[in-house]
Formats: structure tokens, sequence, C-alpha cells
């Protein structure tokens, strides 16, 4: 973490601090590169009308909601840098049952935007363009959590391809186009040609996490 980032960050711990006293028992970074850790997340031991704040949460309020929001929370304690207090995701686990259940709900979703979506783009060039080039950020982030519950790598891009490819069937080639898309601005690929394929994987994606191994 830079300089700024760390002199910012410091600045809401401190604010926290004055807000929260004793209550507060930790602040974290997450976001998963250092230049995202300016999302934060406290946690406090209660929290009142008066305390009210997106950024704020009871612990224990926390530690009930994981299985509410096993992939977003999931996000916090993988990327997670202490800011202030004791780690508080030590000793905090996702239930694989449940982060499965979630990426199964989050792949079907995609499938039906991507049905949808295609269809109000009425085979414009532009339209399918745009459409591939937005989705690809929620493929990816499907497929990463799905490597994680595999206890597999989920970066780099070719890495998570090569995994999607040996543990969930798909074609290597196409996950690393649409990955492309995800991580580059400008990538060598034609997402209106690879729209067919792109949506022929996440059937098939769907497909692999409903037969997913329970553990």
């Amino acid at each position: 973490m830079d300089s700024a980032t760390r002199a910012r960050l410091d600045g809401v711990v401190a604010d926290l601090r004055r807000i929260f006293g004793t209550r507060m028992e930790a602040v974290v970074g997450y976001g998963g590169a250092p230049e995202q850790w300016s999302r934060t997340l406290a946690l406090v031991s209660s929290l009142t009308f008066e305390d009210l704040s997106p950024l704020v949460m009871p612990r224990v309020e926390f530690a009930q909601s994981l299985d509410a929001f096993p992939v977003e929370y999931g996000d916090i304690i993988d990327t997670h840098v202490v800011l202030a207090g004791v780690d508080p995701f030590d000793d905090v686990r996702i239930a694989p049952s449940d982060l499965r259940r979630a990426l199964e709900a989050r792949a079907a979703s995609h499938l039906i935007h991507l049905r949808e979506n295609f269809i109000e783009a009425a085979a414009r060039p532009a339209a399918v363009d745009a459409l591939v080039r937005e989705s690809a950020p929620n493929f990816h982030a499907i497929l990463r959590h799905l490597a994680r519950l595999d206890g597999a790598r989920a970066e780099p891009s070719a890495a998570l391809a090569q995994w999607a490819s040996a543990r969930a069937g798909l074609d290597a080639r196409v996950v690393g186009d649409v990955l492309a898309l995800s991580t580059e601005a400008a990538p060598a690929v034609d997402p209106l040609r690879l729209f067919p394929e792109y949506l022929s994987t996440v059937v098939s994606l769907l497909h692999a996490i409903d037969r997913w191994p329970a553990s």
C-alpha cells in the first residue's frame, strides 16, 4: 500500500475512533489490489441509529450474514488488509455449500442477462460488442470464486482459463478471450464473433456448478 493511500485510510480510522471509541473492533481495507484498498469495512461491537453508515456494521451481524452474502464477503475476507485493531477474519470461513449455491444463482442470472440483452441488441454489432465487454468482469468473478472454492489459483487469467478447462470442462480458448475482455483495455478479441461461444460456455459453467461436488 502506498503512503498516500495509507495516510488517507488512517484519516478514516481516526474518524471512526472518534465516533465509536472502544466499540470499534477493527477496520480493514479490501478490494484485491493495492490501488483498490480505499474501500473499507469497519466492524464494531454495537451500532445505533445515530451511527448508521454504509461502511460500518456490527461484528455479530457480519458473522450471521456470511451465508447470505458468501461471494461479496468472501471477497473482503480474501483480499483485506487490517488498518486498525486485530484481524477480524482469523476465525471466519465461508461455508463451501453457501458459496457454491450463491455461484449457481449468479451464473444462472448471468446467463439470463446474456440472453435477454442479446435479444434487445437485435443483432446490432455495437450493442453485442458492448454486451460482451460489459458482462466479462462478472463472468471473470464467477470463475475466480469457483476456483477458490476448488482451492485453486484464481490469477493470472491464463492459469484460471486452464483450471476452467481441466476442472469445469470449459473451452480454455473461449474462457481466455472473455477474461481478456475483462482485464485489458483493447484486447485482440472480436466480441461479436465471440458471443455464440461465450453463451455456450456460460451454459456449460452453470451445469458444472450445479454438479459441483459437495465439500
